[in-house]
């Protein structure tokens, strides 16, 4: 069986700078790209900048600069991002560059050349701010201006020549893939959302725009420029070196394992994106998961509002591996979540410094004092040392199944169980009290320090860094990190020594009200 992962997140709209929720995004495909590589998978991670379009046109003009150079400053700030964030991405792609052009221009003649494309006039509402096509029943008015229901973005009325694809041709087979393949869209509440679109009808979508010039031209025709959403989607094969299907990052990742978007760019990914394949007779991608918001106080964040939460504040305030781990641990997957600077504190003190640091530090500190500095040698495991060790090995692969499914609920809950089942275990294990039982003492010991390290191993696609500075104990290095390894209830050599290690997580003060 191959062992390839290709997991993407959305391509971010750099007509701002980066917000929580395109942290959010990143640090979530992060997670998996990371487990993925730890438990032996050849990971494909793309991440990078959407750039053409309306939006960035307008947005350069409102800097006083040349496009391309706006877009080249913001796109660096997204670039950064994926350094601040820690990321695993094994590419960055802007649709400014030639590779992107020149796959996104191929499709569009596949498409033309499979009579999926005509030529005729577009009228109706317009939202530049989403770069979307809205029906007369997706709009409303609130104080005088015509608004999208769903992204309470305004709209205008456009009347322009448009090329437009045969979107109403794909409706039935489209229903027909999302009946025989249950997992695509997840989660099902959002899969439940696009069929339900779907059976409404869907009309031929408009594909080319006239009235602007920022973007890919039409081939043949260079008065039109694609449509921003056909452009953009395009990226998760044009990374892949499409259209040229013999190249060998194309035949090894294609089709994607998982796109990984916010619910707000579901109909794209999970409506339009798949019509553009079936027509270009493509295949289709894994999976769709449509992620919830990371809202400011009740709301999503956007710029207009001025409600944007700055990842980067809140990483110079806390650090990288507790924003990663609160994201991960208190936004339940799939559902809109919020940053609570109480819950993060607490998170940071109850889990990362009491429950694993702690731990970390009580079984080194003791193992260092008692057991020469060395990894004891465990003489024999009882039923207690067993029941916690096997929590482990027994749930090896379902943990793995638990990742394909993307429940990352259970993964952080098995973790946290494991954490305080740890520490419970160390306590009423007493190893304090069996100095005149060295070899019970050994065992126990050996058996933490085991823990210890499974732990870590789990821990290191949430916590990178705190999960390797914890390993430094065992001088165990980033590459030696096998998650099939937690396993394996002998992996630590009784008589290597064992490394003190610095305080993992400092606590938060809380000031007294």
């Amino acid at each position: 069986m191959t062992k390839n992962f290709y997991i993407t997140t959305p391509i971010y709209y750099p007509s701002a700078k980066p917000h929580m929720g395109h942290a959010y995004s990143s640090i979530i495909a992060d997670f998996f790209a990371r487990f993925k590589k730890i438990d032996g998978y050849d990971v494909n991670f793309l991440t990078g900048t959407d750039e053409h379009g309306l939006k960035i046109q307008r947005a350069a003009e409102k800097a006083g600069l040349e496009t391309l150079k706006f877009c080249d400053d913001i796109s660096e700030t997204f670039r950064n991002l994926s350094k601040t964030l820690n990321l695993t991405n094994t590419d960055f792609i802007r649709t400014t560059e030639e590779r992107h052009k020149k796959s996104v221009q191929n499709l569009w003649k596949e498409l033309l050349q499979n009579d999926d494309i005509y030529l005729s006039k577009y009228s109706g509402w317009y939202s530049v701010s989403d770069e979307a096509f809205y029906n007369d029943e997706e709009i409303e008015e609130l104080d005088g201006n015509k608004i999208s229901k769903s992204s309470k973005s305004p709209v205008e009325w456009l009347d322009e020549e448009s090329y437009f694809f045969k979107l109403s041709k794909w409706e039935k087979p489209l229903l027909n893939y999302y009946e025989n393949n249950p997992d695509f869209i997840a989660p099902k509440a959002r899969r439940n959302e696009v069929i339900s679109f779907v059976k409404r009808g869907l009309k031929d979508l408009s594909i080319s725009r006239k009235s602007f010039s920022w973007g890919i031209q039409v081939p043949n025709n260079d008065e039109h420029v694609i449509y921003v959403w056909l452009d953009a989607l395009t990226n998760y094969i044009s990374a892949l070196n499409y259209p040229d299907k013999d190249d060998a990052l194309y035949k090894k990742f294609w089709p994607a394992n998982i796109h990984l978007i916010g619910k707000d760019i579901l109909r794209f990914h999970a409506i339009y994106w798949p019509a553009f394949l079936l027509a270009a007779k493509l295949p289709l991608p894994k999976k769709i998961y449509g992620h919830g918001w990371i809202l400011s106080g009740e709301e999503k964040m956007s710029k207009s509002k001025g409600n944007i939460l700055d990842p980067i504040e809140i990483i110079n305030q806390y650090g990288l591996d507790p924003l990663r781990y609160y994201l991960i641990k208190e936004v339940s997957f799939g559902n809109d979540g919020n940053i609570s600077q109480k819950r993060l504190e607490d998170c940071i003190n109850s889990d990362l410094a009491n429950n694993f640091g702690n731990l970390c530090q009580r079984v080194t500190t003791f193992a260092l004092s008692n057991c020469e500095g060395k990894i004891p040698n465990p003489i024999e495991f009882n039923s207690d040392d067993l029941k916690i060790l096997n929590k482990f090995s027994g749930n090896l692969n379902y943990i793995r199944n638990k990742i394909d499914e993307l429940d990352l609920n259970f993964y952080i809950e098995f973790i946290v169980n494991s954490l305080f089942e740890s520490n419970k275990y160390f306590n009423d294990q007493e190893p304090w009290k069996k100095k005149d039982d060295i070899k019970r003492l050994n065992t126990i010991v050996y058996t933490t320090l085991e823990i210890v390290r499974k732990i870590s191993f789990m821990l290191y696609p949430i916590i990178p860094q705190s999960s390797l500075n914890a390993l430094k104990i065992f001088s165990i290095n980033e590459d030696q990190i096998d998650f099939s390894s937690i396993n394996d209830h002998n992996y630590l050599k009784s008589g290597d020594r064992i490394n003190k290690i610095d305080i993992l997580f400092k606590k938060i003060e809380k000031k007294n009200d």
